[in-house]
């Protein structure tokens, strides 16, 4: 098998993999949500993700309140952000912990199903 033919046959391989990997992460999402639509419980996330912002957002001012005062007022205001985004963000991730493991679990499964036929084409079984 010369380069060329490896390669198509490699990105024809790779594509399948995205493919079926997508495919069973948009299953997973549907299981999982049992025709609900997805963006009420998305808000639903990020509301019950308001209180672990607002806890990162008062840690870092408490973190950023200078103890020789030489901080600046913006500079402990920007820390704060960035705790509130850092804490919004874990709290969405762990408000939408079971979606996320449902879409995962849902690709992997394709993923491995699609490497599993790719390995019996590449190894075929002989029964004679």
């Amino acid at each position: 098998m010369n380069s060329h033919n490896w390669l198509g046959s490699n990105v024809d391989y790779g594509r399948k993999l995205v493919n079926s990997g997508l495919e069973g992460a948009r299953s997973g999402e549907e299981e999982f949500l049992e025709g609900r639509p997805l963006a009420p419980f998305l808000n639903g996330s990020a509301r019950q993700a308001l209180r672990p912002a607002a806890i990162g957002a008062c840690l870092a001012l408490l973190g950023s309140y200078p103890g020789n005062r030489h901080m600046s007022a913006g500079r402990a205001f920007a820390y704060g952000l960035l705790g509130g985004a850092i804490g919004f963000g874990v709290g969405v991730a762990w408000e939408s912990r079971r979606l996320t493991a449902s879409v995962a679990s849902g690709a992997l499964k394709n993923i491995g199903r699609v490497r599993d036929e790719h390995w019996l084409e590449q190894h075929p079984i002989d029964y004679a």
